[in-house]
C-alpha cells in the first residue's frame, strides 16, 4: 500500500466561523493503481489532494505514506518527502518561464542533491519517455500547452515517486490535446506508475480504474 488516510478532517476558521472542508475521510491507494478523485467545485477534492500530497496537514486523523505517519513531521521533513516520493502535475503547468524544458525537468533532482551529470541524463530519459526529445532546449513559451504539460509530467517522474498526483491536468488544454495527455497517463500506469487524478469532469474521472467521489467534504458511499 502506498497511501492510507484514516478519519481525516480539515477545518478552516474564516471570519469567526468554522468551515469543515473534509469530514472524516478514510481511503487507501495501492501501488500501481490508477485512481480518480471526482467532485464538484467546493466539494473538498483539492483539499484532500493537498493533504495526501503533503502540501497541507489535516486538523485530525492520520495519513500514512509508504507506512510512515506524516501528520507529525516538520515542514522540512515534509518537503523532503514530497520531493522524493510524490510527483505533481497541475492545471497551470507551473514551469519556470526562462528555463529550458530540460532544466525544468531537472529541478526536483537539483533540490534532491543529485549531481549534474545524473540530473541531465535522467531528465533526457524522462523527456524521451513523454515524446519531447526534440524540444529539450525550448523554453515554455516556445511550447504548446500539451507540450508544456508533457514537460510537467516528465518533471513529476524524475525522482521515481511512489505516487503521481495530477490536479485537473487537462483543464487548460483543448479536448484533443487533453485526450493525448490522458493517453500518456494510461501508458505510465501500464508501466507500473501509481496515479491519482483529481477532476470535476466525470468523463475524465472514468479514465481511471477506480473512482472516489467526494461531496460536501465526505466520500460518497
Amino acid at each position: 500500500m502506498i497511501l492510507r488516510a484514516t478519519h481525516v478532517s480539515k477545518v478552516y476558521h474564516l471570519d469567526g466561523e468554522e468551515v469543515k472542508a473534509l469530514d472524516d475521510i478514510s481511503l487507501s491507494i495501492d501501488k500501481g493503481e490508477f485512481v480518480s478523485i471526482i467532485g464538484p467545485s467546493g466539494s473538498g477534492k483539492s483539499t484532500l489532494m493537498h493533504i495526501i500530497g503533503l502540501l497541507d496537514s489535516p486538523s485530525s486523523g492520520e495519513v500514512l505514506l509508504e507506512g510512515q505517519d506524516v501528520t507529525k513531521l516538520s515542514e522540512k521533513s515534509l518537503a523532503k518527502l514530497r520531493n522524493q516520493h510524490i510527483g505533481f502535475v497541475f492545471q497551470q503547468f507551473n514551469l519556470l518561464p526562462r528555463t529550458s524544458a530540460l532544466e525544468n525537468v531537472e529541478l526536483p533532482m537539483y533540490y534532491g542533491g543529485v549531481d549534474a551529470q545524473e540530473r541531465q541524463q535522467k531528465a533526457i530519459e524522462m523527456l524521451n519517455l513523454v515524446g519531447l526529445s526534440e524540444r529539450m532546449d525550448h523554453w515554455p513559451n516556445q511550447l504548446s500547452g500539451g507540450q508544456q504539460q508533457r514537460v510537467a509530467i516528465a518533471r513529476s517522474l524524475v525522482m521515481n515517486p511512489a505516487i503521481v498526483l495530477a490536479d485537473e491536468p487537462t483543464g487548460n488544454l483543448d479536448s484533443k490535446t487533453g485526450q493525448e495527455i490522458l493517453r500518456l497517463f494510461h501508458q505510465l500506469h501500464d508501466q507500473g506508475h501509481t496515479i491519482v487524478l483529481v477532476t470535476h469532469d466525470g468523463n475524465i474521472a472514468a479514465q481511471a480504474k477506480r473512482q472516489i467521489r467526494i461531496s460536501d467534504g465526505k466520500i460518497e458511499k
